[in-house]
């Protein structure tokens, strides 16, 4: 590991909360955290010997907010929280937003709000360190008062129950605990409330989108600059000039972009006199639509990096006679970002399919299905059924969770955020725009090829190369799928966009421009 980040201390940011999750950096609590943590978990223990009501330590939970609970009672009640609210359907999320879930809480505990004794915290980034991931379902969390269900989940295993990830298999958490020699935390007053009350279920899958939708859009501007070269498309569109009167910044930099993809390319030059008036607008308009998607990816960014820093317990613990039971689990300023960007994502999916259509209609100069002998051959025809039916499917995602709110805890929780919803969904439309991606790749490819000899510019060029030393030119009908799965690994692992951007760096194009700064990926 080359560096070290400080829980509740250092800023977290998207990068590094992943960073943390792969292992590559390793989180600690400096002594001046844990010293911070236990003052917090000291003027809980206050509060019990003074008897005074706060919410979550001595009186029960949501509608029961007005039972009182014996001091005796105060460590049952958080064993109780965490066994009654795991209530979580459905199959676990991936291991990557587990261990997501683990980091992001262990940084909002650490700042010292929460009341958690130090040593509860320590097991919890043992859990991380040592790579055991709590089991946790998918569904059951309507985004409120935290995520309390996949959060009551992902805690069970603290205290000897639940399941775990465990050096490759799924095993029950008293097992791993066993063989780790390791005793079942015991939880003391408002552990229990601090563990389950927070938004880390809908904050990890926003840090995961966030990087997964950056690199998509990095993705739709070198694919439909291969696709504008395929069709013979102008670059005119992405004259700075015309940005600069309507100066959206993500649009900017996509018509940046895409001029820096295709200047120099010998396909552009070949047809600068050609009669074409304008370019459809799944060509001329990609710096609008790319860049509107660009304006919601940052929005998320931005706000996930706020949320990533937050603390969102309840009650907020100042010290021991100023306590304040709030509502910063609601997780509605995440959720609505989630919907936006779910739009955006799927918007590029919209785009991208209609410029594969475009490329199989026998238009521009290209054979009709993007093959020579058609008829014998079907050629192209059926990959774009298959984004004709993700952009469908994206597009039944769309509806905005947030949008909805089903009153919960007999009424306690009257309105609900459903952002753990938003988050789930945005992640799907994203694996669907990732295949879609992957088909105009394929297109866009072949359609170059019928080009030849003429050459595209250099990144446009690399990239080609690049993806013909995994897929053949096609001359005759075969199991496209196979070149699917083998495209869409190019897109996921981001291998096509490190050949983007190694080419651009040896040739000195700026491939950014101005805008590196405020869209990059931190």
């Amino acid at each position: 590991m080359s560096q070290t980040f400080k829980y509740g201390q250092d800023q977290l940011t998207v990068a590094i909360a992943l960073e943390i999750a792969a292992g590559r950096v390793k989180g600690e609590l400096s002594p001046e955290v844990t010293e911070r943590v236990k003052a917090s978990h000291d003027h809980v223990q206050a509060i019990v010997k003074e008897h005074t009501v706060v919410y979550g330590i001595n009186t029960g939970f949501g509608p029961l907010c007005d039972t009182r609970i014996s001091e005796a009672d105060t460590r049952t009640l958080q064993y109780n929280i965490l066994q009654s609210h795991s209530v979580g359907v459905g199959a676990p999320i991936p291991e990557e937003i587990a261990r997501l879930m683990l980091i992001t809480k262990a940084h909002a505990l650490a700042q010292g709000y929460s009341g958690i004794n130090p040593a509860t915290l320590d097991r919890i980034c043992w859990h991380i360190d040592q790579r055991i991931t709590p089991l946790v379902p998918e569904k059951g969390s309507v985004g409120a008062s935290g995520d309390l269900a996949p959060l009551s989940h992902l805690f069970l295993p603290l205290i000897g129950l639940g399941e775990v990830w465990y050096k490759g298999q799924r095993v029950p958490a008293a097992q791993m605990l066993q063989q780790e020699g390791k005793a079942p935390v015991v939880l003391g007053p408002k552990e229990g409330l601090a563990l389950i009350n927070g938004t880390q279920f809908i904050l990890s899958f926003a840090v995961k989108a966030v990087e997964r939708l950056y690199n998509a859009l990095e993705m739709a501007d070198i694919i439909g600059a291969m696709s504008l070269e395929g069709l013979m498309g102008t670059a005119k569109p992405f004259d700075p000039r015309l940005h600069a009167i309507r100066p959206f910044a993500g649009n900017q930099l996509v018509a940046h972009r895409l001029d820096a993809l295709v200047r120099g390319s010998q396909i552009m030059a070949s047809h600068a006199d050609c009669g074409r008036v304008q370019d459809p607008y799944s060509l001329r308009c990609m710096p609008q639509v790319h860049g509107a998607s660009r304006t919601a990816w940052k929005h998320l960014e931005e706000l996930t990096t706020i949320e990533l820093n937050a603390v969102t317990d309840n009650p907020i613990i100042f010290n021991a006679h100023d306590t304040i039971s709030g509502g910063n689990f609601h997780g509605q300023p995440m959720a609505l970002p989630l919907d936006y960007a779910t739009v955006a994502a799927a918007e590029l999916g919209n785009i991208a399919d209609r410029r594969c259509y475009m490329m199989i209609e026998g238009r521009y100069g290209l054979p009709k299905l993007l093959i020579e002998d058609a008829g014998l051959n079907s050629g192209f025809m059926i990959p774009q059924y298959t984004t004709a039916a993700l952009v469908t499917e994206n597009k039944t995602l769309c509806f905005p969770a947030s949008a909805d709110s089903v009153p919960t805890s007999l009424g306690q929780e009257d309105h609900v955020s459903m952002g753990s919803i938003s988050g789930r969904k945005l992640m799907q439309v994203i694996g669907n725009l990732e295949y879609i991606l992957a088909i105009e790749l394929l297109y866009a490819a072949q359609a170059i090829d019928f080009r030849r000899p003429l050459q595209s510019a250099k990144i446009i060029e690399a990239c080609h190369h690049h993806v013909r030393e995994k897929v053949s030119f096609a001359k005759k009908d075969r199991i496209f799928a196979d070149d699917i799965s083998a495209l869409h690994q190019l897109i996921t692992d981001k291998s096509l966009i490190h050949v983007a951007n190694t080419t651009a760096a040896q040739h000195q194009i700026n491939l950014n421009g101005p805008y590196d700064e405020q869209f990059r990926l931190s």
